[in-house]
């Protein structure tokens, strides 16, 4: 297994938790992914069992399909372009909406080997929209190319499997879930 933003290698799966913990939930997950063209999803449907909590995933690498695929606003794309954290915030909703599925986890970002629009090699967002409201992400990764879409995979998976905690401690204690994983702030979208 690769490693993550901060050169570590994850102690266990990361795909296989969320993959459990959303069976155990009977709630579902889609992808919408830019930057990792695909890869997300593949480390998903590796975990035997996915298939009842993956609805599938959107793989939107040309900055039109992002609007035409997965509904992010044409002016938003226009205005900031696609390495933006509305945008990655846009895309999980968008995916989350346009699979029919509980929670939406997108990625997006610069893995080089040049910088694109003005934004530098290794900036990343990745978002998760879900149930009890939305969260991006900001990365600033180093390294090449693979090792910036790996690691982005590793956390776009971390922050899934903290949402799905808040959510779960959310529930357990009568309260709304926040976007920082605190319960007792509820919250639409953290940045």
């Amino acid at each position: 297994m690769e490693t993550d933003a901060n050169g570590r290698r994850p102690v266990g799966n990361p795909a296989a938790g969320v993959v459990h913990r959303l069976a155990q939930r009977h709630e579902t997950l889609a992808t919408v992914e830019s930057l990792t063209g695909g890869l997300l999803s593949a480390s998903l449907v590796e975990i035997a069992g996915v298939s009842g909590v993956y609805r599938g995933g959107l793989v939107v690498y040309a900055t039109e399909l992002k609007a035409w695929l997965a509904g992010v606003p044409e002016d938003l794309l226009a205005d900031r372009g696609p390495v933006d954290p509305d945008v990655a915030l846009a895309l999980a909703e968008g995916g989350r909406r346009r699979c029919g599925a509980d929670w939406g986890l997108a990625t997006t970002g610069v893995a080089g080997p040049q910088p694109q629009d003005g934004k530098p090699v290794g900036l990343v967002y990745i978002a998760v929209a879900g149930p009890g409201g939305a969260e991006v992400t900001r990365l600033d990764l180093d390294g090449g190319r693979d090792h910036i879409r790996s690691a982005t995979v590793i956390e776009a998976l971390r922050l899934l499997a903290q949402r799905i905690h808040a959510a779960e401690v959310a529930t357990a204690s009568g309260l709304p879930a926040a976007a920082d994983g605190d319960p007792a702030t509820a919250a639409t979208g953290g940045r």
